[in-house]
């Protein structure tokens, strides 16, 4: 045990004395903490709550909607101001859960709502791959990761995946059934985006564009979400 300490201690004075007598080695230490410092918020993480507005949106009743979305963004600062933009890619997934109802999205005349407590659990759940772009502010333009910051900006998605979910009971058996469709959903998403925060925690929000559903006599709804974001990773 003291030779492995005795020779950690050599190892140690050998790298301050290295350290000191080496400016390159100096020079790349300084460069790799000031590239950690100047964190470029690849990494882009929100969670909250996703609801819907517009006409029908009342008859679909829903309790605590999940929304979660994961982006990659690179940061181009705006030369000699608080300001940057970024571009990225990500994908969001919504989740809105029904309260004693089941929605029918294959039904070739409109989506079609059925109030019925059959079920233990229903769902519907979208998921699109997202293209966002933000205009960013920050009050410490050199380090991400402190200080006050807020984004505006829109973001386009392409839905990949509708599906319903619904878990009921049949004679004592557990049976979950999963019905897939993007008949009636628009193929793209336009939304805009907002966040507010400071370090590396925010608050965000975001209200789509468009509906949800295509055109149809019974559904023009758009969707909105709010919730925590986690950035400058």
């Amino acid at each position: 045990m003291k030779k492995i300490f005795f020779t950690l201690g050599l190892l140690g004075i050998a790298y301050g004395i290295f350290a000191q007598d080496n400016p390159a080695s100096t020079e790349v230490s300084t460069k790799a903490k000031s590239a950690a410092r100047h964190s470029k918020d690849f990494l882009v993480i929100e969670l909250g709550y996703v609801g819907l507005s517009g006409t029908g949106a009342g008859n679909l009743d829903t309790k605590f909607n999940r929304t979660f979305n994961i982006a990659l963004m690179y940061d181009i600062p705006l030369t000699g101001s608080n300001f940057s933009l970024a571009p990225g890619l990500g994908i969001g997934s919504d989740n809105y859960i029904f309260n004693n109802m089941v929605l029918d999205i294959t039904n070739t005349s409109a989506p079609t709502k059925t109030s019925t407590d059959a079920y233990k659990k229903s769902k519907l759940a979208t998921t699109y791959l997202e293209i966002p772009l933000e205009l960013r502010f920050r009050q410490v333009p050199d380090n991400a990761n402190k200080g006050f910051k807020a984004a505006i900006g829109l973001k386009a998605g392409y839905l990949i995946n509708a599906h319903t979910r619904t878990v009921g009971n049949l004679t004592g058996f557990k049976v979950i059934e999963k019905e897939s469709s993007k008949y009636w959903f628009n193929t793209f998403r336009f939304a805009g985006t907002a966040r507010i925060g400071y370090g590396n925690f925010a608050l965000f929000g975001t209200y789509a564009l468009n509906s949800l559903f295509k055109d149809n006599n019974t559904y023009a709804v758009n969707a909105y979400s709010f919730g925590i974001s986690v950035s400058g990773l």
